[in-house]
């Protein structure tokens, strides 16, 4: 694995454009990330932290409106992305067609876990020309892991731990959040918060509340 600076992102998307996996800072985490249509890639994920095949990888949408073009977004998906989009919410959403999520089995079918970053793995998943999955860069035994990694030396010791075969780690110092991002299922017209995160609940239970006030008010 060779580290690199941030200004060197085309680097690690060449990478991730060639099948390789690379490793991208965030305010949370660092996220190892991967083609979500190669599966072999996704694949190696798994295999490397030990990961059960039935937890999907988030997949890193790369604009907004690519959320209302490839997923269902009910009136509290609409608001809680007006609201804390790009950031650290993430959201669980129904695919919008079937053959298209069936090439992306890594982010779940018919239900993906769908986020909007706003730092280096957004400005990924944007420049790239293959869509991306991201998942934290540690083993997910808890009797083995010593968390997510939240610099690069302890992506570094990851590495060293799992021989997972990274490209690239963009050094972005040290992620000052160490929390995960807040999620919400939206695959029903009632949202509800399946983890609590970045994000607080409140905030979250806010926009949920504001999204079911403007649909009952609009039917007046």
């Amino acid at each position: 694995m060779k580290l690199i600076r941030p200004d060197e992102l085309p680097l690690a998307i060449e990478a991730l454009e060639a099948g390789e996996l690379v490793v991208v800072p965030t305010r949370r985490w660092y996220m190892i990330c991967a083609n979500a249509r190669d599966h072999d890639a996704c694949a190696r994920i798994y295999a490397g932290k030990g990961r059960p095949r039935s937890k999907s990888l988030a997949y890193i949408l790369p604009s907004l409106g690519a959320a209302d073009e490839r997923f269902i977004m009910t009136p509290a998906a609409i608001q809680l992305a007006s609201d804390f989009w790009p950031g650290d919410l993430a959201m669980i959403l129904r695919w919008r067609d079937s053959e298209y999520a069936e090439q992306h089995l890594s982010v779940g079918v018919p239900n993906a876990l769908v986020t909007l970053d706003s730092g280096l793995l957004g400005q990924l998943a944007g420049r790239s020309r293959v869509p991306i999955v991201a998942t934290t860069a540690n083993l997910s035994d808890p009797s083995k892991a010593f968390g997510p990694a939240i610099t690069a030396a302890e992506v570094e010791r990851f590495v060293a731990e799992s021989e997972i075969s990274i490209a690239y780690c963009i050094d972005g110092g040290i992620s000052p959040l160490v929390n995960h991002l807040t999620i919400v299922d939206c695959t029903e017209m009632q949202a509800k918060i399946t983890r609590s995160g970045v994000v607080h609940d409140r905030a979250v239970n806010a926009a949920i509340a504001a999204a079911s006030w403007n649909l009952s008010h609009a039917k007046k």
